[in-house]
């Protein structure tokens, strides 16, 4: 139960994020692929995104004044930018739920997965008060854990954070961090005991799960101004698209399957961060950024990927694989001196015929269960 519990809250960053290779590679749509159509790539902030963007900034972290130094006007922050982790190196993705779950992909997936897990999902809302289609705003995945925010004062949500032995503790100005413990009963009559994963509830609207308390500390202390007095990894400037973020090339080397580690291997050589961003308001496309300090090497390598695509490109087209040569034809390099952009895309219509299945599945299941049912 536990497990599901925590699935629940992680559906739509694991649906969405393998949603791309997912349709490339399936064979469930049957009605013949659609004629080619124009994606709009996200490559800047766009009107509703900016305003988004301003309203997120709500929290004003306190200012120890010393009398000593000068003090700089504060200016409201986005707390979920501001736990962030900070430095080079780090992965951030921040996943806008709440924006997906309206969009015309994530209206399919809900369906699909309510078919499925309906039953489990109510089971959730009435043991946590907690709606993840409603009360979840943001998810964030980093390399020390994930972040929550949205509405979480329901003290169903407390008291199920404080149960299984649970030492819980205010922290900081608005946190109260919960240390959960788990005993299973051995066969020679003793008890084994272990640590969950560590939480923190800030300001009753930002759920930190991490792996240490320590580490769920450090993302209280930044957002409430006590971290590192450097930018977060992610800019405001940089929170477009329904996913946003910057990956790690050592968890970017993860991605890649055993075949292509010669290809990995040379991204992480080459690329500095590689920073991603994807539209998921009516077509899937993304665009990542890979940047580098050595201008002719990043040139090489986006050669490399471009030429890769074009043959992958024309094998799918040789072997009448219509549907994956229609989606590599969105597949496209663009080089731009010391970084490029690698862009991907799955229209719409296509995201449809693949989620068919689900919708047909369903109406099989209601139909066997009219006929089963008795008449009057």
């Amino acid at each position: 139960m536990q497990q599901r519990r925590r699935g629940l809250w992680l559906v739509f960053a694991v649906v969405l994020f393998g949603l791309a290779a997912w349709l490339m590679l399936s064979g469930q749509g049957e009605e013949e692929t659609p004629p080619p159509t124009k994606v709009a790539f996200p490559n800047r902030l766009r009107p509703a995104e900016r305003e988004r963007m301003e309203k997120r900034r709500t929290y004003m972290a306190p200012v120890v004044d010393a009398g000593t130094v000068a003090q700089q006007p504060v200016r409201p922050r986005d707390p979920v930018l501001a736990a962030l982790p900070r430095g080079t190196g780090k992965t951030a993705m921040v996943i806008e739920a709440n924006a997906i779950r309206h969009s015309p992909i994530g209206e399919m997936l809900v369906e699909c997965l309510m078919n499925r897990e309906g039953a489990d999902l109510e089971r959730f809302k009435q043991e946590t008060g907690v709606d993840p289609f409603q009360d979840l705003d943001r998810l964030v995945i980093t390399d020390d854990g994930v972040i929550l925010s949205g509405n979480f004062g329901d003290e169903r949500l407390k008291n199920l954070l404080n149960s299984r032995g649970s030492t819980n503790y205010d922290y900081g100005d608005d946190a109260r961090l919960f240390e959960p413990q788990y005993a299973r009963n051995l066969p020679d009559g003793g008890v084994a005991r272990r640590n969950g994963p560590q939480v923190g509830l800030w300001n009753n609207q930002m759920l930190v799960f991490g792996r240490s308390a320590d580490g769920v500390k450090e993302v209280i202390d930044r957002v409430e101004g006590r971290g590192p007095d450097e930018p977060p990894v992610i800019s405001e400037s940089s929170t477009y698209g329904e996913m946003y973020g910057v990956l790690s090339v050592e968890q970017l080397k993860k991605l890649f399957p055993e075949d292509q580690q010669e290809l990995a291997s040379r991204l992480a050589e080459v690329a500095q961060n590689v920073e991603l961003h994807v539209d998921a308001s009516s077509d899937f496309a993304m665009t990542a950024q890979v940047k580098g300090a050595d201008e002719a090497k990043v040139t090489d390598l986006g050669k490399s990927l471009g030429g890769a695509l074009s043959l992958a490109r024309m094998k799918a087209q040789a072997e009448g694989e219509k549907e994956l040569a229609q989606l590599l034809d969105f597949a496209k390099v663009k080089p731009d001196g010391s970084e490029f952009k690698l862009e991907l895309a799955v229209p719409l219509e296509v995201i449809k015929q693949q989620l068919a299945f689900c919708r047909e599945k369903q109406s099989a299941q209601d139909a066997k269960q009219q006929e089963a049912s008795p008449t009057p």
